[in-house]
């Protein structure tokens, strides 16, 4: 990009400005941050949830974890589209299990004490975990619409038959 800078700030002496060490800096590899922010996502969710007996890096291949690690501005090998089947199946349960405490998390207090998702999730305003747990199956290779049926299953289940129409 082109800098204008008038005529008064050419001749000031002193330390290099924002902007120019800004431009300096190397470029991201956008698909390792994208990478990285699922690896966030899924350890909030097993904070978020109190899962138990999930180990996040057992979801991802070994291409996956050595990513992990690897400076962000780097080009690295990401998992390609042919995954190990068991890989896969502990995906996909993983993201069953959000939707799960999920929806139970929601229906428990809704039924405990009429509280909105908004009280109950107050610093998550705006966020819907079923939803959040769709997008994420995209980036872990899951089908959207496994998750999505078991999200309907489980509001059913738990006599939200209203939401589970929508």
């Amino acid at each position: 990009p082109v800098l204008d800078t008038e005529d008064a700030w050419v001749s000031v002496e002193g330390p290099v400005s924002i902007v120019e060490l800004a431009l300096e800096q190397k470029r991201i590899h956008y698909p390792l941050v994208e990478h990285q922010f699922v690896l966030c996502t899924v350890l909030y969710a097993i904070m978020r949830f109190s899962l138990k007996s999930v180990k996040p890096l057992s979801l991802f291949d070994s291409k996956g974890k050595n990513a992990f690690f690897k400076d962000l501005t780097s080009i690295q090998l990401l998992p390609s589209g042919d995954m190990d089947p068991n890989v896969l199946s502990i995906r996909q349960q993983f993201l069953l299990k959000v939707v799960s405490a999920a929806v139970q998390t929601l229906c428990s207090s809704q039924k405990d004490k009429e509280v909105s998702e908004e009280e109950l999730f107050p610093f998550e305003k705006g966020k819907n975990w079923p939803t959040l747990a769709a997008d994420l199956a995209q980036y872990l290779q899951i089908s959207e619409d496994l998750v999505k049926r078991h999200y309907v299953c489980e509001l059913y289940s738990y006599g939200m038959d209203h939401l589970g129409e929508e």
